[in-house]
Formats: C-alpha cells, structure tokens, sequence
C-alpha cells in the first residue's frame, strides 16, 4: 500500500494563458478559482466606483485605474483579476501590454456571495504578502465599504463606511466619496 502523501497540483501564470478565454480564473497559492459572472448590482456598483476614482485620479495627474478582467501577477503561482485597481505615477512600470505585474497601490474588491471568504479572508492576506498599500472590501448586501491600509501585521481595517457616509482614502489623498452615490 502507497503511503506517500499526494502534493496538491500547482497551477503557474503559463498555466493559466491556456485557459479558456470565455470565463474568468484567478490562481491563488496555485490553486485555480473560477470566478462567475458578476450579478448587475455589482456591476452598478462597480461602474459607479470607477467613475469617481477616474475622475479624481485624472483630474490629480497620478496614476491610473483599471477595471477587471485584467490580470494581476503577483508571482508565478499567484494571478488575481481584482474589480478595480489604482496604480501611482510612480509605479506605472508595472504595467505592461499584457497585464500588471506586481501589486496596484488600491485594490478594491466587490464582494458576492459566492466570493466573501475568498475576498475577506484569502486575498487579504494574500494582498497583504505581496504589500498592497490599501484594500477596499465593498459589501453590497450592508451597503458600506472597509477600508484597511498595509500596516506592521498586513492589511489593517481603517475605517468601515456605511452608506450614508463619504469614504476618504489614504492612498487616493483628497479624495471624498458619497456612499450614497455608488449605491
């Protein structure tokens, strides 16, 4: 009888270009995660996210904001399409014709039923490793958004917005956000 312990397999970004085009994967610690289609709430949200953070970002000068699907690689084994990402002046070398390579500066991440422990748990930790200056949770059914910073033990929460309050960002300075406007 084999005892021997079977390894997990282990996905890589070259693994992942040869999936299927017409859905949506991410791989985390080398595992592979499809995610489904996002519900039209979500995507309300989303465009109403986006615009502001545009705006404010085009209107400052300083960086850039993208929407998914668009992949992250934030190594061989990890690749994420998080909802919307900001990248700093600073730092627009990591993009490139392809895809990010290396962390945004602001993820936000929209959370369904289906992904909330992926979202809350997984990634936050895995954004956290790969020093990801700030994460926005956005929290559809409660309507509010928790904000967390990197901080000494990784991504830290800052501050829980509810919807009749105005989010404030400490990587987007400035910036001011009606909740009630995203949703």
């Amino acid at each position: 009888m084999d005892t021997a312990v079977k390894k997990p397999i282990k996905f890589t970004y070259e693994d992942y270009l040869h999936f299927p085009e017409d859905k949506r994967y991410e791989i985390i610690d080398g595992e592979v995660h499809m995610v489904p289609s996002p519900v039209p709430h979500h995507q309300m949200v989303l465009g109403n996210l986006y615009l502001r953070l545009c705006e404010f970002v085009d209107k400052k000068g300083i960086g850039e904001v993208y929407l998914a699907p668009l992949d992250v690689v934030l190594s061989e084994i990890d690749v994420v399409q998080p909802d919307i990402m900001f990248i700093s002046k600073e730092r627009l070398n990591i993009i490139t014709e392809k895809n990010i390579q290396g962390a945004p500066d602001l993820i936000v991440e929209i959370i369904s039923p289906t992904s909330e422990y992926r979202d809350r748990v997984i990634k936050r930790k895995l954004y956290s490793k790969y020093e990801v200056k700030e994460y926005w949770l956005v929290d559809l059914e409660k309507k509010e958004i928790e904000v967390m910073a990197l901080g000494e033990s990784g991504l830290e929460t800052v501050k829980i917005y509810k919807k009749t309050d105005i989010l404030e960002s400490l990587v987007l300075k400035g910036i001011k956000i009606k909740l009630n406007d995203i949703f």
